[in-house]
């Protein structure tokens, strides 16, 4: 197990901050307190594994990114982005996929660990903060990529999901859509949990309009193919005439039901809204109307926010950067009504 700068400064008899300049600034130490603790090093078998030390020494080159799906296009654009800026500054992204599973995400972050990356960039899958902290506590930042931390206790590069949801859903309630149906999981992802959040408030606020949930498994075009054959699969009576899908992969497998089926036509029939504005969704067989989330910027701002906390090392403020969605409205659901 590694020695941390804690138990150095314990057996140094000195504090954190102490420990950090010798590591750092040995010049504003005394001789006798720089003595004392690389004694302390020495016996305790400390490795030097503290990010901010290593971007200014310029021995670390490499960033951990983890994201959710690297089959989804809005990671790769994030991707892209963190690469960029990444490389700009003279690093590089290590990326590792999560699959949206727990174990994943805990064996790319042991590996990132172990590496000694200058810094973690992650879109975590659930709340359990953790075992970042205990990264952070060895002294390698990490900055929370396309959602908060709740506590602001993580710097964090996010969307607005839950205005995402709202400004989705307000669309087709203002195109006179009446039953809707979101479709989207599972919630422990909690930006699928934010963008249901806003579309449920809008459908609080209108008497008229009732919203349906339809969970699925992943975030992926087959389970959005598998969500609209349920759809089809309803008497007409009950079927939603407008959905709202957690994501574009999702609301293209839903569009290549309806399409396949030859029953329903879009938007006549169902008007249909997603969420990314990926490449795919604006080229589909129907174009589709989605929430702008900008993910290059996403990645860049991630990299910068991590770069100025692995500067400031223990010094450094949490930053919240939270961008605003933007509704790009195509024929998915305009069809022959006007938009809002």
């Amino acid at each position: 197990m590694s020695v941390s700068v804690k138990e150095v400064a314990s057996e140094a008899g000195v504090s954190v901050g102490t420990v950090s300049n010798v590591l750092n600034r040995p010049e504003v130490v005394s001789p006798a307190t720089v003595r004392k603790v690389t004694d302390a090093i020495d016996k305790l078998g400390f490795v030097r594994n503290d990010a901010a030390r290593q971007l200014r020494a310029g021995h670390s080159r490499s960033f951990g990114l983890v994201i959710l799906d690297a089959r989804n296009p809005f990671f790769m654009d994030v991707t892209h982005g963190a690469q960029h800026r990444a490389l700009e500054n003279g690093y590089t992204v290590l990326m590792g996929t999560s699959d949206s599973s727990l174990t994943t995400e805990q064996q790319l972050l042991d590996l990132f660990d172990q590496q000694r990356v200058a810094g973690v960039l992650i879109s975590p899958m659930h709340n359990d903060l953790s075992r970042l902290w205990r990264i952070r506590e060895s002294g390698t930042p990490v900055v929370l990529v396309d959602r908060g931390s709740g506590d602001r206790s993580f710097s964090s590069v996010s969307v607005n999901d839950v205005e995402g949801g709202r400004i989705a859903v307000q669309h087709l309630v203002d195109l006179g859509r009446k039953r809707i149906a979101f479709v989207g999981g599972p919630q422990s992802i909690e930006q699928v949990r934010h963008r249901l959040e806003g579309a449920q408030a809008v459908i609080a606020g209108t008497s008229d309009a009732a919203l349906e949930y339809l969970p699925t498994k992943q975030l992926t075009v087959i389970e959005g193919r598998a969500a609209g054959e349920r759809i089809l699969a309803m008497a007409p009576g009950q079927r939603p005439d407008g959905v709202f899908a957690a994501n574009d992969l999702l609301a293209l497998g839903i569009l290549q039901a309806f399409v396949m089926s030859g029953n329903l036509k879009v938007p006549e029939d169902i008007a249909l809204v997603g969420y990314d504005n990926i490449a795919f969704a604006e080229s589909a067989v129907v174009p589709i109307t989605t929430v702008r989330q900008p993910a290059e910027e996403i990645g860049r701002t991630a990299v910068d926010v991590l770069l100025r906390e692995a500067e400031a090392g223990e010094n450094a403020v949490r930053e919240q950067f939270v961008f605003t969605p933007k509704l790009v409205i195509r024929a998915s659901t305009i069809g022959t009504a006007s938009a809002p």
